[in-house]
């Protein structure tokens, strides 16, 4: 065991129940590595957390949330071959990141290339992989495709965009706020909406005539007929999200009519073998291209973890465009 700080939740509620106290981490067992924590990502499923309308999958911490982190190794497990210690880390986790020390299998944890920064890092695991996923390996995107990416000026929206566009799509984005189009403008976005009112379908035909071919949908069951209307002939939903509620009205006419499909997706309660063999391709696949420059995380701020409940509020807000990171 071992002393450490976190951010735990006190209770489901608001920001106020986030308090920074003591705790211990326990020691790494076989196959498994201990992570000095520097930074963390806040993704919208610690705000569920906090609010106990997102429990924490078997495993992971009840109280301490945190889905993805970036760090150095600081205790290394029997069988954990190629690792040593101080070697910087970065990856996801089910839980628990919020906390100076995380224990982690060493085969879903990423190497952290040098030069990239813990607060850099701690942005793209949750977002990246995500978007990565679902876009390419079970959406199946291929160049020319023309993509919907709903909150595009979320830390989903943002990696979603720059993936698209670094597989040849073209892209096209929806926002509540015509700010974050704007920003959005100089990683690739080729065309945006903003949605006052919960309807997109016209808005987006006039830029797309013929359908879009791939929906990336983080909002919901509110969306659900605009995305039917959007689809092209063989056209694809991929579903993140819920912000907008889990239920909608479904056209299936419309959806038979055009031979389309719709996808749901989530990583934390996926199994760790598979958690595994989706880091590893990441690893080889895309991690080289942040070195490059060729990807980045888009970071709206990186607060001292001191700030964790102001950076709650922020994020409630939807202020934010891309990440928030806090650091400790």
């Amino acid at each position: 065991m071992i002393a450490a700080r976190a951010v735990k939740i006190r209770e489901p509620g608001g920001p106020d129940v986030l308090e920074l106290t003591d705790t211990t981490v326990r020691d790494p067992g076989v196959g498994e590595l201990r992570v000095r924590v520097e930074a963390v990502g806040l993704n919208r499923a610690d705000l569920l957390q906090r609010q106990g309308l997102y429990p924490a999958p078997p495993g992971a911490p009840t109280d301490i949330p945190g889905l993805e982190y970036a760090g150095v190794v600081d205790a290394l497990g029997p069988d954990t071959p190629g690792w040593s210690l101080e070697e910087p880390v970065f990856g996801i986790c089910g839980g628990g990141a919020f906390c100076t020390h995380l224990v982690v299998h060493h085969r879903e944890a990423l190497r952290r290339p040098m030069g990239l920064d813990a607060a850099r890092a701690a942005a793209i695991p949750e977002a990246f992989v995500t978007a990565w996923d679902a876009l390419v390996l079970q959406g199946g995107l291929r160049a020319g495709d023309t993509v919907l990416v709903h909150a595009v000026g979320s830390g989903v929206g943002t990696a979603a965009l720059q993936v698209a566009k670094a597989h040849g799509a073209t892209v096209l984005g929806t926002t509540r706020t015509r700010d974050k189009l704007g920003r959005c403008l100089p990683l690739g976005l080729d065309g945006g909406v903003v949605v006052t009112d919960g309807t997109f379908a016209e808005a987006v035909l006039e830029l797309a005539p013929d359908g879009v071919d791939l929906v990336l949908d983080l909002i919901g069951g509110a969306y659900l007929q605009e995305n039917v209307n959007v689809l092209a002939q063989r056209g694809r939903i991929l579903a993140l999200g819920l912000q907008g509620g889990a239920f909608g009205e479904l056209p299936l006419g419309a959806l038979l009519q055009k031979r389309g499909g719709i996808l749901a997706s989530t990583l934390r309660a996926r199994p760790l073998e598979e958690k595994i063999t989706l880091a590893q391709r990441f690893q080889r696949e895309l991690v080289p291209r942040f070195v490059s420059g060729a990807l980045r995380p888009v970071i709206e701020d990186v607060l001292p973890m001191a700030e964790v409940r102001e950076a709650h509020a922020r994020m409630e807000a939807n202020g934010n465009l891309g990440k928030i990171v806090l650091r400790w």
